[in-house]
């Protein structure tokens, strides 16, 4: 579909909003419109004397549809808002539906439900988002109460705290739908990296200390993403989190969470390690319990294999293990996602986090064109299924984000039993604490007095940049000291 972008600068912002009805559209985007016979959605601003005018035309399936309206420049605070909510009504009633977010195309939902709380009120934030937005009741309470449990969280961070992110870029295989910077362990090359890729991760811990300890900062949660941390052997495990102990100052470490994540990664060796150093939160990710929609995505495990490690871990005396599993998933039906849902519960995972498949431009999905075996359609009904089923087995929602490309523009929300929430989860996606991180592609977040500014510091993304360029890497690391010494 052709997209026209006439005399504005809104283009993502378009785009976005047309991927809400039309998620499987190739679009081009264009600046010129000059007749169209196919589809196309043309959106324009033009100003003439005091007045700007805004224009939507939207030709979809043989139908045109168009509006207009003009505002006097002086109350014309919010272009973009105007130019998109012309082109809300317009699209939903050419695509026949109304997304249950309305037009609401942001990553952190819950943060600006808090942002409107303290600025509006409660109910002047609940109206905010539905009338402004055209988010439905539901999912404007859903905000509302993921912003409520947040912010207790985050009331109850320490000042000058900082949460570290330890990043492992490898995976025994690479899943269909992944977009993360994961090395399949299975090719010799990525097998040679990671001796050295633990060498360096190790010195830039300790490199990092140094930087953290000179700016008073506090480490209150540590968190191992990826890829897949257990993808290390037990020794590498052992080797990092002993340099973790050494280097930082663990005292007011509350939380210590490894996404163990892939089955086919875990040993009781390896459990035992994590334990040894503290680790108390561990995710095991089925994303399904169905053998074939795990073979249909690359993921060389079973769901009986999930179940005997989820026992392993219990053995070892894992209390708080958090399941992930994915709505939408190639070949997923709602009956296959059901059950997912409740063996999760039956097993009794204390954190269940339940995704929205994302189509991301580098996942197989997308690149070798496999969207066919996609079924967008019982996504809403299988995440209403999850949030009954959680809901009335004592879970609540705790933390929320939204992914671009998301299908149904759906969310993936944390579910949890009663005191069991992730801090990290809530702190690092809500923007509410330092970030420090380490590791290739790991991203370093500082907040300055009062969050007026985030700066970010980004480490190289791949694991053979981030060796072949490790002290250019730690130069840029520096900022962490001029940051604090300018704040």
């Amino acid at each position: 579909m052709n997209i026209y972008c006439i005399n504005h600068k809104f283009l993502y912002e378009t785009e976005k909003l047309l991927f809400l009805f039309l998620p499987f559209e190739k679009n081009t985007c264009l600046d010129t419109f000059c007749g169209d016979d196919g589809d196309y959605f043309l959106t324009a601003i033009s100003r003439s004397g005091e007045q700007v005018l805004f224009k939507i035309e939207f030709s979809y399936n043989g139908q045109v549809r168009s509006g207009e309206k003009s505002l006097p420049t002086s109350q014309c605070t919010d272009e973009e808002y105007e130019l998109l909510s012309l082109s809300y009504p317009i699209l939903k009633e050419s695509c026949g539906f109304a997304p249950e977010w309305g037009m609401l195309t942001g990553v952190r939902p819950s943060k600006l439900m808090l942002n409107r709380i303290d600025e509006l009120g409660e109910d002047g934030a609940r109206d905010y988002f539905t009338n402004r937005f055209f988010a439905t009741p539901e999912k404007t309470e859903l905000a509302f109460s993921v912003a409520k449990t947040e912010l207790r969280i985050i009331k109850e961070s320490p000042e000058n705290s900082f949460s570290l992110y330890v990043s492992i870029p490898f995976c025994p295989t690479r899943c269909s739908y992944c977009s993360f910077v994961s090395h399949a362990i299975g090719t010799e090359s990525a097998k040679k990296l990671v001796p050295q890729y633990v060498d360096k991760l190790c010195e830039e811990l300790e490199f990092t200390s140094h930087r953290v300890r000179e700016a008073g900062l506090r480490l209150t949660t540590v968190y191992w993403g990826g890829g897949t941390p257990t993808t290390l052997s037990a020794e590498q495990l052992d080797r990092v989190m002993t340099v973790i102990e050494d280097s930082f100052d663990m005292s007011d470490c509350f939380e210590y969470t490894v996404e163990a994540g892939r089955p086919d990664t875990i040993t009781k060796e390896k459990l035992l390690v994590l334990k040894k150093h503290g680790v108390n939160r561990i995710s095991i990710n089925p994303q399904t319990f169905s053998d074939g929609v795990l073979r249909e995505i690359g993921r060389c495990h079973t769901a009986e294999l999930t179940v005997e490690k989820y026992r392993d871990a219990r053995e070892v005396g894992f209390d708080s293990i958090n399941m992930d599993l994915i709505a939408g998933l190639p070949t997923d039906t709602f009956d296959s996602f059901k059950n997912s849902v409740d063996k999760a519960i039956e097993l009794g995972a204390e954190n269940v986090t339940v995704h929205t498949l994302a189509l991301k431009k580098s996942s197989t999905i997308v690149t070798e064109n496999e969207r066919d075996s996609v079924n967008a359609d019982n996504i809403a009904e299988m995440l209403a299924y999850s949030r009954q089923a959680l809901t009335s087995n004592g879970y609540k929602p705790y933390y929320m984000y939204r992914q671009s490309k998301a299908l149904g523009n759906f969310e993936n929300i944390g579910w949890c039993k009663e005191g069991k929430e992730c801090a990290y989860n809530i702190l690092m996606m809500e923007e509410y604490q330092h970030i420090i991180s380490v590791g290739a592609g790991a991203v370093t977040k500082l907040l300055s007095p009062g969050i007026t500014r985030i700066e970010r510091v980004f480490n190289y993304k791949y694991p053979f940049e981030y060796i072949s360029r490790f002290h250019e890497l730690l130069e840029k690391k520096e900022r962490i000291t001029s940051f604090f010494s300018e704040v």
